[in-house]
């Protein structure tokens, strides 16, 4: 199927659903949320903010209520544990299953040291994905990610970053964007390592107004972008001169300030920024810089359309300009660049859970595989080292779906979240629609990895189902926790033949109540798995399925 009817084909569902709802909102203000809080909202709020939330946890969120579980989404947690060699023994310095985060290579490298070290970091990064549980930390870090975009091979300077991210996913973003401009896989990958008095070079200097703070506007003049001007750029440029990303003496990443390489003069700004003169200020400078751009009230507009095309939409027009991208960006202004108090205004109002809110994102890849492997509880026993196998399983599913961290295709992030008119679309195509349609039959069909096995657990998904006797009921409830609204009845239909074809509902009552009588019988189980996993390699390629 073609992409423009793949998706359509579901839009359509979507949109006689939404036309069917006893309940919808049409305000476009932050005011707080006051409408139903059951199952559906909760499974679209916690799919939106977490990756693949369970039965069991929108079910305690139900109970928790909308304020408690918010509360929750953003509560504090300390860093994870940092990531281990899994699969590699031959560096000197460190052991199997030890870290080598504050470690650096000796040298001269030992083969192959690299590329375990970038599979650790990696497959790491997947395991705290699957293992999120109820915190926006991990979906913010992402956005973040794209938002602060670049790729390295060095690994101990991904994780640098990946914890400055981290750190700050939820906090200050002036303390983010100080940390990222020094940070050596940022200085490296656009060029700040190279940015001398001798030689400025604008590259950091234009993604940091351009991508990362302000925005570019629309061309007021040659030269002039509205927000900043050109000599804007080259002037910043020289005010970031002076440092290096390097590995320091103890083996931790660093960005480091070279006084000889700072340009000391005086750096003119434009009026954009209301003629501003840049001092000499020597390895505190590039905090000027940043300081002087997050003066401008723009600033928190765009990075507010930032956070509404990750959590809502990339709809944003005139109207949802003035009354709800205003309304955050003032709010994230007067709590000096917080984030959480600008997001948490968003997720909990009448806005954010408007009807039209719901499907009208296609997933991206790392949200296709969790909420496959999470929702459905993929699960072992394996030790940690063969947990960091399996993570690197899903690694390497994501990076066939065109999403890997620290794999972005552009300094820009994915096309996704930037690319109009298209937007989330473009995940869906003649190439990725087959490969999306194997990954999930791949992860249907589980891993045995160094003697321990992973299975989807589709018999306790199953069981958390009310009235799950009942196909029809059964087939409904499994939408409230994998569809973006409720299931049509002909989709209802249409799955249930695929569950029994050809039979009465009688018949899945009378099988699955014998199962429950002899869960042990392993031709009663046999028999139920059987059926559950035809249905749910159908759901997997309904285009329901692919949207959120």
């Amino acid at each position: 199927m073609k992409r423009r009817s793949f998706l359509q084909f579901g839009q359509q569902d979507q949109k006689r659903q939404i036309a069917s709802a006893s309940a919808t909102f049409t305000t476009t203000d932050l005011d707080p949320y006051t409408g139903p809080w059951s199952t559906a909202e909760a499974a679209f709020l916690l799919r939106r903010t977490t990756f693949g939330p369970t039965p069991s946890q929108i079910k305690q969120a139900v109970a928790d209520g909308l304020s408690a579980t918010i509360g929750q989404l953003f509560a504090n947690q300390p860093l994870p544990d940092p990531p281990v060699y899994y699969d590699y023994e031959n560096d000197p310095n460190v052991g199997l299953g030890e870290t080598w985060v504050n470690t650096p290579l000796p040298n001269p490298n030992p083969a192959g040291s690299f590329g375990a070290r970038s599979r650790s970091l990696l497959s790491w990064q997947m395991g705290l994905m699957m293992n999120g549980g109820v915190s926006i930390r991990e979906k913010l870090f992402l956005c973040w990610h794209n938002h602060f975009a670049l790729t390295t091979n060095n690994a101990q300077f991904g994780y640098h970053y990946l914890n400055i991210l981290r750190t700050h996913a939820a906090g200050s973003f002036r303390a983010m964007v100080e940390e990222v401009t020094v940070t050596p896989a940022m200085l490296r990958y656009l060029n700040g390592h190279e940015n001398s008095r001798q030689a400025p070079n604008e590259n950091y200097a234009r993604e940091l107004l351009e991508l990362f703070t302000v925005g570019r506007g629309d061309v007021a003049a040659p030269g002039d972008y509205t927000n900043y001007t050109e000599d804007d750029v080259v002037q910043m440029a020289r005010a970031l001169t002076g440092w290096r990303g390097v590995t320091d003496d103890t083996g931790i990443p660093a960005g480091v300030f070279v006084p000889s390489r700072h340009d000391e003069g005086e750096k003119q700004l434009s009026h954009r920024f209301g003629n501003a003169v840049i001092a000499n200020a020597g390895d505190q400078e590039y905090k000027v810089v940043i300081d002087l751009i997050l003066q401008q009230n723009e600033v928190a507009r765009f990075l507010c359309r930032q956070l509404h095309i990750w959590f809502v939409s990339a709809d944003i027009d005139a109207v949802v300009e003035a009354n709800i991208i205003d309304p955050m960006a003032q709010i994230m202004i007067d709590n000096d660049y917080e984030i959480q108090p600008a997001l948490e205004a968003l997720l909990g109002s009448n806005y954010f859970f408007e009807a039209a809110h719901r499907g009208c994102m296609v997933t991206h890849p790392l949200d296709f595989i969790f909420k496959i492997n999470n929702t459905l509880k993929m699960s072992s026993d394996a030790n940690l080292l063969n947990q960091y196998r399996f993570w690197n399983q899903l690694r390497r599913l994501a990076e066939g779906l065109e999403m890997e961290i620290l794999e972005p295709p552009s300094v820009a992030g994915w096309k996704a979240f930037y690319q109009a008119p298209q937007y989330y679309n473009v995940w869906i195509n003649s190439v990725s629609l087959p490969l999306r349609q194997e990954a999930g039959d791949r992860l249907l069909s589980g891993y045995t990895l160094g003697g321990a096995r992973w299975q989807l657990n589709l018999l306790d998904f199953i069981a958390e189902m009310d009235n799950n006797l009942d196909p029809n009921s059964m087939l409904e409830q499994v939408a409230l926790y994998l569809f973006a609204y409720p299931m049509a009845d002909n989709q209802r239909d249409f799955l249930k033949e695929v569950l029994i074809p050809g039979l009465p509902d009688f018949e899945w009552t009378v099988e699955y109540a014998d199962y429950l009588q002899n869960p042990d019988d392993p031709d009663l189980r046999d028999a139920i798995l059987t059926k559950l996993t035809s249905l749910f390699s159908t759901l997997f390629k309904m285009p329901e399925f692919h949207l959120i």
